[in-house]
């Protein structure tokens, strides 16, 4: 099943969602070194991360969304692990959203126990999801081009595929 939101003759999604991925666990270690030393930039940088994480996460969960509702056949295994896959990772964004929030009317972001609570919530689900988007990948065969190989032809190319020996 081929993607419909391509960059470069790739999808999108994967490209984007390593960005909240990334930010979103960082957050959660620089409130961890906020709650080793607590020095306040960490948890200014915690919540400079939270903000951007949450941002792009919104952005890389669009093109999934698009995918998941112009590629993904109704009715299969696929759609209902999709959208699992959707809805858990919506919950993380709305977690750290909320971590976010909480620690926005505090004097240099500091985090209370319940925002950084939520953090590690969300991170687990970040997690959960994470396995999610590798099955729908690697089990389901969703956004992989039906005429992949290991000699296939550069994703860059408009023509077909190598020829297989």
């Amino acid at each position: 099943m081929r993607s419909r939101v391509r960059a470069a003759g790739h999808a999108v999604h994967p490209m984007l969602m390593v960005f909240p991925l990334g930010l979103l666990s960082t957050a959660v270690g620089f409130d961890l070194l906020h709650l080793f030393t607590d020095r306040a930039s960490f948890a200014t940088t915690a919540a400079h991360l939270i903000g951007a994480g949450v941002l792009l996460g919104v952005l890389a969960a669009a093109t999934g969304w698009l995918d998941w509702r112009l590629a993904v056949p109704p009715g299969t295994r696929a759609r209902r692990v999709g959208l699992i896959h959707g809805s858990a990772n919506s919950a993380v964004l709305a977690l750290f959203a909320l971590s976010w929030l909480l620690r926005s009317g505090e004097p240099s972001w500091q985090p209370g126990w319940f925002a950084v609570v939520l953090g590690w919530i969300g991170l687990i689900g970040a997690g959960v999801g994470g396995w999610l988007g590798g099955e729908l990948v690697e089990r389901l065969g969703i956004s992989v081009e039906e005429d992949a190989h290991p000699d296939a032809s550069s994703s860059l190319r408009t023509s077909g595929a190598a020829h297989r020996p």
